[in-house]
């Protein structure tokens, strides 16, 4: 007995990852230092001197926990006076702000 349906094969990890990586870490631009004004629980208020009117999201990133460099940064999409998308994030191991644009 045959089938009509065709299983189609995922490519191995390698290949996938490969063609999602450029999607994510292509969307922005290198960070820059910004001068952000946030409320006690670190979400921003001001950004550079511009008012931020919403948070669209807040994420947070962990990695080389185990390493000497570990990177931890908690990240915040943010709509500033005017409509303009942002994003933010602060760094948590060294308490700085930065600011990426889309590329």
């Amino acid at each position: 007995m045959s089938s009509s349906l065709t299983r189609r094969r995922r490519p191995p990890p390698a290949q996938r990852s490969a063609e999602v990586a450029p999607r994510i870490l292509g969307g922005l631009a290198e960070p820059r230092p910004a001068q952000v004004v946030a409320t006690s629980e670190g979400v921003p208020l001001h950004a550079d001197g511009r008012t931020v009117e919403g948070v669209r999201e807040t994420w947070q990133v962990e990695e080389g926990w185990w390493t000497a460099s570990p990177i931890r940064r908690r990240y915040h999409e943010v709509v500033l006076a005017g409509g303009r998308l942002l994003t933010l994030y602060e760094d948590l191991v060294e308490g700085t702000w930065h600011s990426q644009r889309g590329s």
